[in-house]
């Protein structure tokens, strides 16, 4: 307890946004003001993540499987999203480490427009294709066709969800990681607001069912979009846009689309294994896509505060590298990789001896509780490798190394993962939960991998 009050100050700091010099003080300050926003932030968005499919599974195990099913299509969008927003935060942690604030607007500036350009293609291929892509994901013609306008307005909305990526890691990239959390928390908490009075129809709205979801969504991140620019423009934080930023930059635009490769191949390696997941898990009836649709949401929600230990070390490297101290930076990372393997191992342990628990909250249909039971107890049992793989793989990206991590991804999930998962559930186990033990047996080999590789140290040498 005289711990914790001892600690009340630093927290008080680090949801204020206390602007701080991260590569001066005290290491473990620099993460607990770091990580603290950026779990809370995460913690919000998992909130949201299962507060949303809790309202759409009222609507049956049909518009939980087509939400499921949009959820692994818009991991594209995701990809994009987040291979943006690594090039982002590498570049301009790099460039506030060696307190070159300008260049780091012009940078932000231009990451906005790259987003802009490319959100504009996906929302015009979901507007016109929708029920086809779902289609061609497994779901049935009356399933596309009852909630198809979930993945129309998912998609065809794509860019607000490309530029909260992007603008929240540009402030987590400059330190203002308190900015992040209350976009996001006021972006969350509308969608959460929004989606029983627009999916239900309550007060004077019309009941949309599955789409409200999406609706509510575009609504939530677009109101917190609008927050981001203005703070942009308006605020008096570390990056501030003024009219001279406000310019195209051909040779940082080169510079965003050569390290952003890296980070958007990664993450198509990454979020394209799950479509190829859902095709194999799509062999089986609906309650046990959606069983594992319902899983998946819990093990999101339990595993996203812990990528706000991950970005933390992500900005810690960056900043540290650009000030010349790699092993300030190195140092940093081992000490996110050792609470976060211990916060998310204690979480395990509840989700492999109580899983019920969990997926009783959503159903109490008995058929897709088995279901989710299963893959929850299974996934959620690998939620320390998840959490080590996350910091490894997220400091290469923080130093600018986001090739590395491909590699690593390709091999993890493709080269093992995918084979596994059909070779596990048509011939081992002849069983959806094959599919199960396929993932957690390749996520610790990556995490394995990375960390390996981490140790090495070449990441230290990259230059940006």
């Amino acid at each position: 307890m005289k711990r914790f009050i001892n600690l009340w100050p630093e927290i008080l700091d680090a949801i204020r946004g206390k602007e701080q010099d991260y590569t001066r003080i005290n290491i473990r300050k620099a993460l607990l003001l770091l990580s603290i926003p950026m779990v809370l932030e995460m913690i919000m968005e998992s909130v949201f993540a299962v507060v949303d499919i809790f309202f759409v599974s009222q609507l049956g195990a049909d518009a939980v499987a087509v939400v499921g099913i949009t959820e692994s299509t818009m991991t594209i969008v995701y990809a994009f999203g987040f291979g943006l927003a690594m090039a982002t935060t590498a570049l301009i942690s790099r460039r506030i480490g060696e307190k070159r604030n300008k260049e780091a607007a012009d940078i932000a500036w231009q990451s906005i427009l790259s987003g802009i350009a490319i959100s504009l293609p996906i929302a015009i291929v979901g507007l016109v294709y929708s029920e086809k892509i779902l289609q061609l994901m497994g779901a049935s013609a009356e399933m596309s066709s009852q909630h198809g306008s979930y993945m129309r307005w998912m998609l065809g909305g794509n860019l607000v969800i490309m530029l909260l990526f992007i603008i929240n890691a540009i402030f987590r990239s400059a330190g203002d990681a308190a900015v992040a959390m209350r976009v996001l928390w006021t972006a969350n908490i509308l969608n959460i607001i929004l989606d029983p009075i627009l999916i239900f129809g309550w007060w004077i709205f019309p009941e949309l069912g599955v789409a409200g979801a999406a609706i509510a969504t575009n609504i939530g991140r677009g109101v917190a979009v609008v927050m981001q620019l203005f703070i942009l423009f308006r605020g008096n934080k570390i990056i501030r846009l003024r009219l001279e930023n406000l310019v195209i930059r051909l040779s940082i635009l080169k510079q965003l689309f050569v390290k952003s490769l890296g980070g958007v191949a990664q993450n198509i390696i990454a979020t394209s294994s799950w479509i190829g997941l859902y095709k194999i898990i799509g062999f089986y009836e609906s309650t046990v896509i959606a069983g594992y649709t319902i899983a998946i949401r819990l093990v999101v929600f339990f595993i996203l505060p812990s990528w706000g230990l991950a970005n933390a070390a992500s900005t810690l490297v960056g900043q540290n590298l650009g000030a010349g101290f790699p092993e300030r930076a190195q140092k940093s990372v081992w000490m996110a990789a050792k609470a976060n393997v211990i916060l998310m191992g204690i979480i395990s342990l509840a989700m492999i001896f109580f899983p019920a628990a969990f997926i009783g909250i959503f159903t109490d249909d008995a058929s897709l509780l088995r279901e989710g039971v299963l893959a929850l107890r299974i996934l959620g049992g690998g939620f320390a490798f998840y959490a080590l793989g996350m910091v490894m793989i997220q400091s290469h990206n923080g130093a600018g190394d986001t090739y590395t991590p491909t590699w690593i991804y390709l091999i993890s999930f493709w080269i093992i993962e995918i084979p596994l998962a059909y070779y596990f559930s048509q011939i081992v186990f002849q069983k959806v939960e094959g599919v199960y033990w396929a993932i957690l047996t390749a996520e610790a080999l990556m995490s394995l991998i990375a960390m390996f590789v981490f140790m090495r140290g070449k990441w230290k040498d990259i230059k940006l």
